[in-house]
């Protein structure tokens, strides 16, 4: 492997996170969606499967995000008489987004990131110093 793939490489790893953090996101600001008719369901939490593919143009196996799923897990239940999307009981659909779960995932997703930059910048270091050496 040269450095050109350990850059492509790490490239690829922090688009997929990228993509991985915007999904994080968009579970956390629903996070206090209810159902909005009765019988609905509310907003279903989304996860990002990731995948490892051929990127035929520099010959190496990248990581991709490769589709996004909804997380089957229950819904919550509220008590909320006067809801339009309450039921028969008073009881209104609250979503599958569990904060701490989000956080965690954030912080993850984020570490990922800093290694793949890490290793980003390395292999940039690396160039420089040989491109300093072929100077001389």
């Amino acid at each position: 492997m040269n450095l050109m793939d350990s850059i492509a490489m790490s490239a690829s790893g922090m688009q997929a996170q990228g993509d991985r953090m915007r999904i994080i996101a968009q579970n956390t600001a629903n996070a206090d969606s209810l159902a909005t008719s009765e019988g609905g369901d509310p907003y279903r939490r989304r996860l990002v499967e990731f995948k490892e593919v051929m990127d035929d143009t520099l010959g190496i196996k990248v990581v991709k995000a490769n589709k996004i799923s909804l997380d089957r897990s229950e819904f919550g239940l509220k008590h909320l008489p006067g809801h339009p999307a309450a039921d028969e009981n008073g009881y209104v659909k609250t979503t599958n987004v569990k904060g701490t779960f989000e956080s965690a995932d954030m912080r993850e997703a984020q570490r990922s990131y800093e290694a793949n930059l890490s290793m980003l910048e390395m292999s940039r270091d690396l160039m420089n110093k040989l491109v300093d050496l072929l100077r001389v």
